[in-house]
């Protein structure tokens, strides 16, 4: 037994699964920060190909340089992007929250101006509560400054901590690899190394692709509700891009606050816009997402939606956001360590 435990496994491998499995519970345990450095790996994996190129191209630049261009450069485009929105959108999200008791009085119209339900509890339900309900919410929200002044702080503080980790993963690359290999033990270095390579080519094209698809999305649901001429257009059309990161629930939700923006504009342009808001989840789920998916990340969509459950369960929203990035780099894992042994 000795003899076949030192020939087939050896005592080095096996120190270095438990030593593997320890640091797994560890990371459960911190689960917070190995989120952050998670997501910060799986940003600088996207943004690592264009340090590659700049450092090829222009000699001169060392790597340092050359990553911080890049990530300036990253968090200047999205303040082009989100900037604009945000000016743009500001006003739209005011002026929708000022009139949702409104908004909310005419879907009660109009629901129960169908035959269907007529005779439901939906006669008795008590909107001027829920309409009253909101408007103190929404004043809530607003006398509690103090409280989301600390969350901004705290998101401001994250974003920091993800952007000078980002930096340290591309600008010192090799040397984060190299540290990482020492902990395998020699005959195993060239796999490990095979199979980090592996993992930052798959998660790497996580961002892009959803920031693809996410774009898509919301863009065909803005132009279609331009075109019919619903108010809000633009907002809405980024609530249904951001809402887009939480598969199945999110465009649920969206819809439903859709709905209740063109609630006052009659049958006809409510069906439109169901045309336009299904049109769009149509084009997103059978054109691109799964040829972005497919073609960066070669994964199945019941493998994401399977870690799609997995993540919402342990991690919460942000384990859904990133289930396709990390159910990338369980299957590498799965295809090194076992498929390919056994094949």
């Amino acid at each position: 037994m000795i003899r076949f435990f030192n020939r087939y496994i050896g005592i080095k491998n096996f120190i270095f699964f438990v030593l593997a499995i320890l640091f797994l519970l560890f990371m459960v345990k911190i689960k917070d920060i190995a989120i952050l450095f998670f997501a910060s790996f799986v940003i600088s994996c996207s943004l690592n190909p264009i340090v590659d190129k700049l450092c090829e191209k222009y000699k001169r630049f060392t790597r340092p340089v050359a990553s911080t261009l890049v990530l300036v450069g990253a968090l200047f485009i999205g303040f082009i992007f989100i900037i604009p929105i945000i000016i743009m959108g500001g006003y739209q999200i005011s002026s929708f929250l000022a009139t949702l008791p409104e908004h909310i009085e005419h879907a009660k119209e109009f629901l129960l101006g169908i035959p269907f339900f007529e005779n439901t509890n939906l006669t008795n339900m008590d909107f001027g509560g829920i309409v009253s309900s909101i408007t103190g919410f929404t004043s809530d929200i607003v006398s509690r400054s103090i409280t989301f002044s600390k969350e901004v702080a705290a998101f401001l503080i994250y974003f920091l901590a993800a952007c000078i980790i980002i930096y340290y993963f591309m600008a010192d690359k090799d040397v984060v690899k190299k540290g990482v290999l020492y902990l395998f033990p020699n005959d195993l270095k060239n796999k490990a190394d095979e199979i980090i390579e592996s993992i930052s080519q798959k998660v790497g094209g996580y961002v892009l692709a959803q920031v693809v698809t996410m774009a898509s999305v919301g863009l065909i649901v803005v132009i279609g509700l331009i075109i019919l001429g619903v108010d809000y257009a633009l907002i809405l059309g980024l609530i249904t891009a951001v809402f887009d990161l939480v598969p199945v629930v999110g465009p649920a939700v969206a819809l439903v606050i859709i709905l209740l923006a063109v609630s006052k504009m009659g049958v006809l342009k409510i069906g439109l816009v169901i045309l336009v808001f299904a049109f769009a989840q149509w084009a997103e789920n059978n054109l691109v997402r799964p040829y972005i998916f497919g073609k960066l990340l070669d994964l199945h969509p019941l493998i994401i939606y399977f870690f799609l459950l997995i993540t919402a369960q342990s991690l919460g929203l942000v384990g859904v956001i990133f289930a396709p990035a990390i159910a990338a780099t369980f299957c590498v894992l799965l295809e090194e360590l076992y498929i390919k042994n056994i094949n």
